[in-house]
Parts: C-alpha cells; structure tokens; sequence
C-alpha cells in the first residue's frame, strides 16, 4: 500500500514520502498563482481549479487568499462560494455539497497526529536529519445549502448536514444534523433551522 493509499484510508502515512511531497509542491505552486491572479481574470482562476481541485460543480466562486496543503482531495457541488483567507488542508477528503457558502477565515482539517511524540516522530534519525511527523486523516464531508460562519474551525471527521448554519467562531468537533443552526466552541445545535415564514 502506498503511502498516498494510506493517507486516504485513514491509516498512519509518511508526510516525508516523494509521491506527497510532489503534490503537496505543486499545490502549493497552483495556489499560489492564484492567489496572485488579476481578480477579473475568470479564465485563469478556472484553469488553476481544474487543475487544482479533486473535482467541482459549476458556479464555484473562491476569493483569494485561499490555502491548501494537496488540493487534489477536495471536491465540491454546484454553487459554492468560498471567501478569503481560508484554509483547506485536505491530506483526508473535503466534500462540499452544492449551495454552499463559506465565510472568511474558516479553516478545515482533515489531518492530524498522534498524541505521544514517540508515535509522531518514530525513534531518531541518525544523521539527526528531520523527520516528517506521522499523520493520520479522516474525512471532512459537508451537505448542501450549508452556511459555515467566519472563522469556523472544522475538526477531522466531522459531517455537518443539510441546511445547516455554523455560526462565526465555532470550533466543530463532532457531527452537526442537518436543519439546525450550531454555534459555539465546542460547537453544538442550538435550534432548528426553518424558514422565516414557516
């Protein structure tokens, strides 16, 4: 099994390996140029996505500055709009459903570590070089018609449903149900969502 193979098992992989370390460069070159791109330039911030991105709908509006660490594992619906500054680090897969629209400064992860550094870092190099930690993922997976506030932090693992708002600073460490409204750190349902003249 390779060590990509693993990351998106689930399984602990090598962030040190070539094969990473080759897409996690070229993410870093894709974003980048775009967030250096003219801000009318369409056509060239679509050219980085599609090359970019694991896959995306149509109508998909992200702001610069934005960050990943490969890319290749996010995808999302129809519809999306992402604002700037946020962070996506997809080593596990990101899935964004359609309609969705993510606010300034949210950070997702889907990576993380083990506790004890000895299980991070393995025994010493003898050359004393540096040795990449350990790194395990598990997936990030978003419904449709989803408003995650700004500065929301999306923990690894975490499935958020449809028709859900994350209010502004929430730090989300489990599951959130579809049609409510969440907030807090941790993050918890504070009522139903439901439209305004129900």
């Amino acid at each position: 099994m390779t060590e990509r193979e693993k990351m998106l098992a689930g399984l602990l992989y090598d962030c040190g390996d070539p094969e990473l370390l080759d897409q996690w460069h070229k993410a870093k070159d894709l974003v980048r140029d775009y967030n250096r791109l003219d801000s009318r330039d369409l056509a060239g911030k679509d050219r980085i996505l599609s090359a970019l991105l694991g896959g995306r709908g149509k109508n998909l509006w992200i702001t610069p500055p934005f960050y990943v660490d490969y890319g290749c594992n996010i995808f999302f619906g129809d519809n999306c709009e992402v604002n700037l500054n946020c962070v996506f680090l997809g080593s596990g897969r990101i899935t964004v459903g359609d309609n969705a629209l993510i606010a300034p400064g949210v950070q997702i992860y889907t990576a993380f570590h083990p506790a004890h550094p000895r299980d991070r870092f393995g025994p010493p190099r003898e050359d004393g070089s540096f040795s990449f930690c350990r790194t395990l993922t598990a997936p990030v997976r978003i419904g449709d018609n989803v408003w995650i506030g700004g500065g929301a932090i999306l923990m690894p693992g975490v499935t958020i449903g449809d028709n859900v708002v994350i209010g502004a600073g929430s730090v989300v460490t489990r599951d959130i149900p579809s049609d409510t409204i969440a907030l807090g750190n941790p993050c918890r349902v504070a009522r139903e969502n439901r439209p305004a003249d129900s």
